[in-house]
């Protein structure tokens, strides 16, 4: 839920707070967008930061407006790795798992992390899920997905070191399990109940990549970790394989299938409608996520739980941004980085939720 409207050394802004806010009260869980753990982590800017100690009184001011009506307040942690830019670092070469870059436009070769720094980092995952505490979130989610440092180390594609933290499967794993290891042990001090989810992208289009088979082993692994949730990112709830245009059984349906009983299941993706919402839940997911959707209605679920889905907005209008709380620049990253998954109302494209 990128909103790039956090201020440059990613302290919250009021203008977050109003948006938070507005979309609260009627889901079960907000999750915010993701917030760096580390300064090397940024991966954009307006991103969020629970870098610092000093971030702790915006971070109270965000969890107290997300928690409305019972809505529970999850800060999403990460660090971008490669996914970033020296210009966003202010200089600095991105990090990752090797020295191998993105496969996308202007990517910058990462440097490998030392076995110092990734010590480190898991320690840093680890004290932003404390700040997260102090501030008063109910939980906090491990960003595993959409291509960044977690997921970074997991795949053959970015991960090519020889030492305990790559090569094989298992020492592909060894990173983001150390870094949920850590943060359970936080959570389990925390004196009050805390949530702590784990997001994941099943399969990568890179070769080698992750692949689907790769991450039912590391759901197994999970199985056997505190999480209170696995929620798996997908371009469509129903999609399948990526990668085996022959398979033709969605992704969710091969997690369900190696998923502990009694580990929920998170599932978004093109999920607009109350039908498409209630057909995924009734095939035994636990949660169904909303992204987009709650941009262009906040009330999305206040307005479906009272069956007035004639009033739910399926299209966005850019007369509706005062009333919406959308800044200018996450305007500009709806029209130009996100544009295909967010039309406008003006736009001559067809908008479908079908």
């Amino acid at each position: 839920m990128t909103e790039q409207s956090s201020f440059e050394d990613g302290s919250i802004t009021s203008d977050e707070i109003a948006y938070y806010h507005l979309r609260a009260g009627g889901v079960g869980l907000l999750i915010t967008g993701c917030a760096n753990v580390n300064d090397l982590g940024k991966g954009f800017e307006g991103e969020l930061s629970v870098a610092h100690e000093s971030m702790l009184p915006g971070l109270s001011r965000l969890a107290n407006a997300i928690k409305v009506n019972g809505t529970k307040a999850i800060l999403q942690i990460f660090s971008a790795g490669r996914m970033s830019h020296s210009s966003i670092l202010r200089g600095k070469q991105p990090v990752s798992a090797s020295a191998v870059a993105a496969v996308r436009p202007d990517a910058e070769t990462p440097r490998s992390l030392s076995e110092d720094e990734i010590e480190q980092t898991i320690t840093d995952f680890a004290k932003a899920t404390q700040l997260a505490i102090d501030a008063g979130f109910d939980g906090v989610e491990l960003h595993g997905a959409n291509t960044y440092l977690l997921q970074q180390f997991f795949s053959p594609h970015s991960n090519r070191r020889t030492d305990r933290w790559g090569g094989s499967l298992e020492n592909r794993m060894r990173f983001p399990l150390a870094v949920v290891d850590a943060c359970a042990k936080v959570v389990s001090q925390a004196g009050r109940p805390f949530i702590l989810g784990y997001r994941i992208s099943p399969e990568e289009i890179e070769k080698p990549g992750i692949r689907l088979s790769d991450t039912l082993a590391l759901v197994k692994q999970l199985n056997q970790k505190p999480i209170d949730y696995l929620h798996v990112s997908l371009a469509d709830a129903w999609g399948t394989s990526i990668v085996d245009q022959t398979d033709k059984q969605p992704v969710f349906e091969k997690i369900q299938a190696v998923l502990a009983a009694d580990l929920p299941l998170m599932v978004v993706g093109h999920l607009a409608t109350p039908a498409q919402v209630e057909k995924l839940m009734n095939a035994n997911v636990d949660f169904a996520a909303l992204g987009r959707e709650l941009i262009r209605e906040p009330k999305w679920v206040q307005k479906a739980a009272a069956g007035d889905e004639k009033a739910i907005r399926y299209t966005f209008s850019l007369q509706d941004l005062d009333e919406l709380k959308v800044t200018p620049p996450l305007l500009h990253f709806l029209r130009t980085a996100f544009k295909k998954g967010f039309p406008i109302s003006t736009d001559t494209r067809q908008i479908n939720i079908d």
